[in-house]
């Protein structure tokens, strides 16, 4: 079993800053790519920024620049530091990884609980 657990969330005014944090926990043989989703009400999950096992990262247009994504491989943690926040960035974040649990085995696609984050403005 792998958990991913996911804190930071809350409410912000426009302009301001919050930092979300995903661990990632139990059998885990390697992760690959880990990233950051996120669904508002009536509209379909987007990805919001991802980063891959060497680094390699990429951002969604609607948060380039503004956000920033990062990873300790050694702790299988994800952050995104979300800074000049806008009204329409509130949703639920979700934390997902590409986990392999074995060395053998298939490499799984695991998600979050999720996060609310509300910008007011």
């Amino acid at each position: 079993q792998v958990q991913l657990v996911e804190s930071g969330g809350g409410l912000v005014q426009a302009g301001g800053s919050l930092r979300l944090s995903c661990a990632a926990s139990g059998s885990i043989f390697s992760i690959n790519a880990m990233g950051w989703y996120r669904q508002a009400p009536g509209k379909q999950r987007e990805l919001v920024a991802v980063v891959t096992s060497d680094g390699t990262t990429n951002y969604a247009d609607s948060v380039q620049g503004r956000f920033t994504i990062s990873r300790d491989n050694a702790k299988n943690t994800v952050d995104l530091r979300m800074n000049s926040l806008k009204p329409e960035d509130t949703a639920v974040y979700y934390c997902n990884a590409h986990i392999l649990r074995t060395r053998w085995g298939p490499i799984y696609n695991d998600w979050g609980q999720g996060t609310q984050v509300t910008v007011s403005s």
